[in-house]
């Protein structure tokens, strides 16, 4: 299924890695030595890069091992991360989800 995007992703994710570095660094940085200054909407840009940034890496690459594999891998891995994606935009569904199984 994803064969013919394993250099894409290859690509993708080696950007993604030094980007996630670069950020990091910054905001360690920034917390010992504060260059930032007042520029909030700066240091909100790094903290949602970093947060979710490391969620896009993590599919990129995981999406570049399973091209690899056979199509019954891929599906898993897919589910897996919708489900990831799932709870972590809605994390209502969780605690229904969990209610609907626990019985609460």
């Amino acid at each position: 299924m994803f064969k013919k995007m394993e250099k894409v992703f290859d690509i993708i994710g080696e950007i993604l890695a030094v980007v996630l570095v670069i950020v990091f660094a910054l905001l360690i940085i920034d917390a010992n030595f504060p260059f930032l200054g007042n520029v909030e909407w700066l240091k909100n840009a790094f903290e949602i890069i970093r947060t979710y940034g490391s969620l896009l890496l993590i599919a990129v690459v995981g999406l570049e091992a399973m091209s690899k594999r056979n199509f019954l891998f891929q599906l898993i891995f897919i589910a897996l991360l919708a489900l990831i994606v799932v709870f972590l935009f809605f994390p209502d569904t969780y605690n229904s989800f969990i209610g609907m199984i626990g019985g609460n």
